[in-house]
């Protein structure tokens, strides 16, 4: 539920984001910022208000606990060639 939240959150804010609307208003908020710099101001704060909730709320924590080591991956992958995996390092060949 919160990550379709955050999708479509995203998708409105990508939609608004193109304020056509102010471009031709020459209205001044507090007497000296153009409504339309004042607007994406606005936006700003609310992308990063998005941006919070999605890193609060929506994170993917499985991921996290299979970085950290304390969970499976969902498949275990076969290792390609003769079936022994072999570390990697940057001067080996291939």
């Amino acid at each position: 539920m919160k990550r379709r939240f955050v999708w479509a959150a995203a998708v409105v804010l990508a939609v608004l984001h193109h304020d056509f609307w102010w471009w031709d208003d020459r209205t001044l908020v507090l007497g000296v910022l153009p409504i339309g710099l004042a607007y994406h101001m606005a936006f700003s704060v609310a992308a990063g208000l998005l941006w919070w909730f999605a890193s609060y709320h929506a994170w993917p924590h499985d991921i996290e606990e299979f970085a950290a080591g304390g969970a499976k991956p969902a498949a275990d992958p076969q290792p390609a060639g003769n079936g022994e995996a072999r570390e990697w390092t940057p001067n080996s060949s291939r």
